[in-house]
């Protein structure tokens, strides 16, 4: 798996070790709310499950597969769909 060209698809994301991160800024509270809720549905689907750090409107989140020691393919899916959620609430 080629990282760098995967993370240049994904331009909200960093890479800092074996995780891959991004802040979120929501409108509001209620709204970072709802992308986490979103983003927990997504994270069922696909049996994944982000680090997430809320801090009232501002998201950080995280993303590894601890179980494989390190960035695999379904970390750069949950990261495209979290992408498309937080552009569909404005942030």
């Amino acid at each position: 798996m080629d990282i760098e060209a995967k993370l240049a698809t994904l331009p909200a994301w960093r890479r800092e070790g074996e995780e891959i991160r991004r802040t979120i800024d929501a409108p509001d509270f209620p709204t970072a709310i709802r992308i986490v809720d979103e983003i927990a549905v997504q994270a069922e689907e696909l049996n994944h499950h982000p680090d997430i750090d809320i801090r009232w409107r501002t998201l950080h989140l995280v993303l590894t597969t601890h179980d494989q020691g390190g960035l695999t393919d379904l970390d750069f899916t949950l990261a495209a769909r979290i992408d498309d959620i937080a552009a569909k609430h404005g942030a």
